[in-house]
């Protein structure tokens, strides 16, 4: 049987062959395991408890034990939103010279369309990055995601809304009672407060990832310049440190005996708009741990147009190309079904910090 470069499966190992775009959000705090978290399913199941504080008790010897009984946790299953950008690949664009391709390239136009769908399918794949990276910020920030699907009118769009809270609003909330760019503000209180919103329920306080403008308020904080001037304690420092394009440690605090890492991060994507956004908008800020979640995918299912049979696949992206001959045209699509969830209940605390 001839190799078939433009079969589904050739496809789908290549594409899993390429080096994903790492992001900073997604990447730390929203990890993918890819034995449990990718799902032969369009659905997935989503799993979470409150964590423990307790006591063992004291028993008597002639007591043998006390009898405790498992904690419950709440069950969910969604179905993951569907992303599925394309890009057409046109006989016009294989007689031309490409981009990077020497002046007098030697490529065939046969040639130049196998370049041409591997990288666009790198291309599309870093479209689908994004998308994640933007869910994770939205998760963290609201405890939910509000997907928009487009169908037949690319003006109009379909909202559906995912909420990983029962109350009324969002309870993983803090709400300063003086602005971080106030007189009088009290930066390390409000942290302290924070954190034991996370630590008292059994979960981690280790990151404040904000806004630069929050970063800087901190790093700019008279109370904190004064503690971080005292040469008798090591109460913290300021010195940056790069973790991924975007994200920097500004400096690490120590608040109550938890050293806290303060975490610029200044990365931005192009809304529908072509206006350019911060991931984290301006004056907000986040209190988590690394590994607060993760990033589940749901199986994606197509027909292929080699048997014009629907065929189900698992995995991070999932390429389908077509063809048409009547067209003079080739169009890979790269699909795929991502849903970022919290591994606990609200392991995440949000403040809106500095004022108007």
């Amino acid at each position: 049987m001839p190799f078939n470069f433009y079969d589904t499966h050739t496809l789908l190992m290549a594409v899993q062959q390429l080096i994903p775009a790492t992001t900073f959000l997604r990447d730390r705090y929203f990890p993918t395991n890819d034995a449990t978290d990718i799902f032969a399913t369009e659905d997935v199941l989503v799993e979470y408890r409150d964590g423990t504080r307790k006591l063992a008790p004291f028993v008597a010897p002639r007591k043998g034990g006390v009898t405790i009984l498992r904690k419950g946790y709440t069950m969910e299953r969604y179905t993951p939103p569907f992303v599925a950008p394309r890009r057409t690949l046109t006989l016009d664009e294989l007689r031309k010279r490409g981009f990077g391709e020497a002046l007098y390239s030697q490529l065939t136009p046969e040639q130049r369309q196998q370049v041409l769908i591997m990288r666009d399918a790198d291309e599309l794949g870093d479209l689908i990055t994004n998308r994640e990276e933007a869910m994770a910020a939205e998760t963290m920030l609201t405890n939910g995601c509000i997907m928009k699907h487009i169908a037949d009118d690319a003006d109009k769009s379909d909202e559906m809304e995912i909420r990983f809270y029962s109350e009324g609003t969002n309870p993983a909330t803090y709400t300063p009672t003086i602005k971080w760019d106030a007189e009088g503000a009290k930066i390390r209180a409000d942290l302290g407060a924070m954190a034991r919103m996370l630590t008292r329920r059994g979960l981690r306080a280790a990151d404040l990832v904000c806004s630069p403008d929050v970063a800087d308020a901190i790093v700019e904080d008279p109370d904190i310049k004064e503690m971080l001037d005292n040469r008798r304690y090591e109460l913290g420092s300021v010195a940056p440190e790069e973790l991924a394009p975007g994200a920097s440690i500004m400096a690490r605090l120590n608040i109550n005996g938890r050293i806290i890492s303060v975490i610029s991060y200044d990365e931005t994507y192009t809304d529908d708009d072509g206006n350019d956004q911060l991931y984290i908008p301006s004056g907000k800020c986040i209190l988590t741990a690394p590994a607060a979640g993760r990033t589940c995918y749901g199986a994606v299912s197509q027909v292929e147009q080699a048997d014009g049979e629907f065929h189900t696949y698992a995995g991070r992206r999932v390429p389908k190309y077509v063809s048409s001959a009547e067209g003079n045209t080739r169009t890979l699509t790269i699909s795929s079904r991502p849903l970022l969830i919290p591994n606990n209940k609200n392991p995440w605390i949000v403040a809106d910090v500095l004022g108007e």
